[in-house]
């Protein structure tokens, strides 16, 4: 079992990162703000222009420690990476995997059935939760909707066919997400997913948060033995981490979007923590980015009970299980990759 550490998030966009010793060292302007012991870390990720010394990127690759860059919106621009980690059968196969369209189709499926699974029950527990304080027909019909979906992505045999109903399945879901608000809805409103840029704080939460686990998941791949640049979804681009683009689908509405709702629905967000640019994009400013990423990391500590493992573990570890597992699979110690359904 992998060991759950930290994640030392750096977003001031004036911080340069160095080692000294077996310690990050985080300076403004040559003086020394704070350090961390690289031993205890599993990653980082600087949101910063700034920057990092060779020495420290070096060490991270060195003892296999993720760091990631990432512009001060969120957007991820590249990783640090050392020696490919695991075995080059693992990963010749998963290679072989990733070319042939059937097989790659047969592991995708699985991912987008478990998305839309636990879309639905996303919807299902706000109406379980809140049925009295939300338009309750409204949430029954995307559920129903999200429903008659599932039987067709587990039978899907093709990525054409398997794409269409994933975002039939999208659209539907995230027609209701503003259903799932129940606080301040006249400054966390949602209408619709926007990306580049996010045009609200909703889509501004949702874009951060996915940013965040789009790095955990890769990470988690990367620590498992596979590229997490080679998906069987998300096709070969370059600098595109697709298969951690691929792993993250189905975790999304469980640990991303119910995340960001949380933050609404408990008031642990305020308008202030946001910045409208004269451009219309809408992005969290630095305090509140801080709020964000230390509410995430408490996040990843809480514990459930993995539905495939039968053991409880913390959410932070879910990508990680869900690595090994894909690997296990295409080593054929499994007979299918087994999504997170989460319950």
């Amino acid at each position: 079992m992998k060991r759950f550490l930290n994640t030392f998030y750096v977003l001031s966009e004036d911080i340069y990162l160095s080692l000294e010793g077996e310690n990050v060292v985080a300076m403004r302007d040559k003086q020394e703000v704070a350090r961390y012991p690289l031993h205890t870390l599993q990653g980082i990720v600087s949101f910063s222009y700034a920057g990092a010394s060779p020495a420290l990127m070096g060490a991270c690759a060195k003892r296999g420690v993720g760091f990631a860059l990432c512009t001060p919106n969120g957007r991820f621009l590249a990783q640090v990476s050392g020696e490919i980690s695991g075995n080059v059968l693992l990963r010749r196969t998963q290679y072989r995997t990733a070319d042939d369209m059937h097989a790659s189709c047969k592991i995708a499926r699985t991912m987008i059935f478990a998305k839309l699974y636990n879309s639905r029950w996303s919807i299902e527990r706000t109406r379980r939760d809140h049925g009295m304080r939300v338009d309750d027909t409204k949430l029954a019909e995307a559920s129903q909707s999200i429903k008659a979906l599932l039987p067709q992505a587990i039978s899907a045999e093709n990525m054409e066919s398997l794409r269409g109903i994933e975002g039939n399945g999208a659209n539907t879901y995230f027609g209701a997400f503003g259903e799932m608000i129940l606080n301040a809805k006249d400054v966390f409103y949602f209408n619709s997913r926007s990306r580049r840029p996010p045009l609200d704080r909703v889509n501004a939460m949702l874009s951060f948060a996915y940013s965040l686990l789009a790095h955990d998941c890769a990470s988690a791949l990367e620590s498992s033995g596979l590229d997490a640049y080679v998906g069987f979804l998300h096709r070969d681009r370059p600098g595109r981490e697709s298969l951690a683009l691929d792993l993250m689908e189905e975790l999304r509405p469980c640990m991303a979007d119910r995340f960001v709702l949380k933050l609404i629905n408990n008031r642990m967000v305020k308008k202030t923590d946001f910045v409208m640019q004269d451009s219309g994009a809408v992005l969290l400013t630095d305090e509140g980015r801080r709020s964000f990423i230390k509410a995430w990391q408490d996040k990843k500590r809480e514990e459930l009970k993995h539905p495939y493992l039968g053991e409880k573990l913390k959410w932070g570890l879910i990508p990680y299980i869900q690595a090994q597992l894909l690997g296990r699979y295409l080593r054929g110690d499994l007979d299918d990759y087994p999504p997170f359904l989460w319950k």
